[in-house]
């Protein structure tokens, strides 16, 4: 008799809080020695009783420098508030369509903040679009997907599926020309005519008994139906790909051959990963997933005229009407969002299913987005050693004042060592950032939902932080299918 296949468990390092040297982060270090120098200068023209006359200014940079706050140091937030006031000072924390005074530029979505730029485009003659950043020269493509619910799955199928989707994850890495991938799951308001239309569609009325039950079910249950949404989003670094790109004609359209594909790729990828790829996303259907995040209420009106359910818009109209930012929330035309980061995933051996309890949390409307940037070979591998030769100096200086050695420090080393074997055995380095949006139609309704996901996050054993003074990039960031990380 075989055995039954145990479960995978994940396992996540402790995130380094480790600085340049001596435990400082650059803005920390740079701080420090100015105010080394400021003290040596002062002590050299005026004396010791002109240092201590300034003793108030050493002690105000001391708490800057080493005093935390929201799990960043004073001074680490100087930029993060700088951008905050400075937005507020020229007004710029309001946002509002101006549909008169807009320029008519072919596939624009006008969005907010550094997303201003971004255009939908498509070649001519295939329905499939992709997202194009000028600035960054990203072309990004947005399929959907859907999957069998995994808690439901046996063992073998979900290790199957697991594995498959790391060897996915780590043949994007090697291809050297993929900037970011990211998977957006989120939840919007149930309008009930997918249920419907599936129930005209495939459901037998005219069974006795059972018919009628139905019937009645999905009439009732509809209105209430909160639908989940999956998109695999992919971009990829024109620059990196400029040899590609080139050979394959040049231009957008030699990019869009490029990201053909890699999109071809993923999707077989995905599939092997127990993922079924609906197909990638068209200008009206991309317009529609950024129109609906900004504004939810919008869901039925776009999906009104759709044969196949999918809701759709112009580009043009893909933006809000309206946001307003705040330190801690961001108001959009029909709703009011608050975005976290996961700052630590379990540290624990865990199921791989963690996050089931936090997606699927009864009563919150949010998305949650998993980016995965790769990191290249070399520039991983040099991040790994001056990891390490940081805690050993770190080490050396503790042992020479005496100091007793931090069990973090022995931790963090031995997931150091771990990850320099992995890659020197030929995995891929993937950078991994989630994101997670709750939205909800009151103010109230907001903080009940924030202090619903807080504590599923707790019972899934990972930490979250609601970002403050950059709720406008985190929601973009978060809510929409752009594969960026712009914090």
């Amino acid at each position: 008799m075989s055995e039954q296949p145990v479960p995978l468990t994940v396992r996540f390092p402790h995130r380094p809080r480790r600085g340049i040297l001596l435990g400082l982060s650059l803005p920390q270090l740079l701080a420090s020695s100015a105010v080394v120098c400021l003290l040596m200068v002062t002590v050299m023209t005026t004396g010791v009783l002109g240092a201590l006359a300034l003793l108030p200014l050493w002690a105000a940079a001391g708490v800057m420098v080493f005093v935390r706050r929201g799990g960043r140091t004073l001074i680490d937030w100087i930029p993060v508030t700088a951008g905050y006031v400075y937005r507020a000072w020229f007004k710029q924390r309001l946002w509002l369509a101006r549909p008169v005074s807009r320029p008519h530029v072919h596939g624009l979505l006008h969005l907010p903040g550094s997303a201003a730029s971004l255009r939908v485009i498509s070649p001519d003659g295939v329905e499939a679009a992709a997202l194009h950043d000028p600035r960054n020269q990203t072309l990004t493509a947005v399929a959907r997907v859907s999957a069998r619910a995994f808690a439901l799955l046996d063992p073998a199928t979900q290790n199957a599926n697991i594995t498959a989707w790391g060897r996915a994850l780590a043949g994007i890495a090697r291809t050297g020309h993929v900037t970011a991938v990211q998977v957006l799951e989120r939840t919007v308001p149930g309008t009930g005519d997918a249920l419907v239309r599936h129930w005209q569609q495939h459901g037998r009325p005219q069974a006795p008994v059972a018919g009628d039950v139905y019937a009645d079910l999905v009439g009732s249950a509809a209105p209430a139906a909160a639908p989940h949404e999956t998109y695999l989003v992919v971009a990829v670094d024109l620059k990196a790909a400029r040899r590609l790109v080139t050979q394959a004609g040049g231009g957008l359209p030699g990019a869009f051959t490029v990201l053909g594909q890699v999109t071809a790729t993923v999707s077989q990828a995905a599939r092997n990963a127990g993922l079924t790829v609906a197909g990638w996303l068209s200008a009206t259907e991309i317009a529609a997933v950024i129109r609906t995040a900004y504004d939810p209420a919008a869901l039925p009106r776009l999906q009104q005229w759709s044969p196949a359910g999918h809701a759709e818009a112009a580009p043009a109209a893909a933006g809000p009407v309206v946001q307003v930012e705040e330190t801690d929330r961001l108001i959009t035309d029909s709703a009011q969002h608050a975005t976290y980061w996961v700052e630590n995933w379990p540290r624990t051996q865990t199921g791989a299913g963690f996050l089931h309890q936090l997606l699927f949390t009864a009563g919150t409307r949010r998305a949650f987005s998993l980016i995965y940037a790769p990191q290249q070979f070399d520039a991983a591998l040099r991040d790994v050693q001056r990891r390490k030769a940081t805690i050993l100096a770190d080490a050396a200086e503790r042992q020479r004042k005496g100091r007793v050695d931090s069990e973090s420090d022995s931790i963090e080393y031995a997931d150091t060592t771990q990850r320099e074997r992995e890659l020197i055995a030929g995995h891929a380095d993937v950078a991994l950032t989630g994101l997670l949006t709750l939205s909800a139609d009151t103010r109230q309704a907001l903080d009940a939902a924030c202090a619903t996901a807080e504590t599923a996050a707790a019972t899934t054993q990972i930490d979250l932080r609601r970002l403050t003074y950059q709720q406008s990039e985190a929601f973009a960031a978060a809510a929409l299918p752009l594969a960026r990380l712009a914090l």
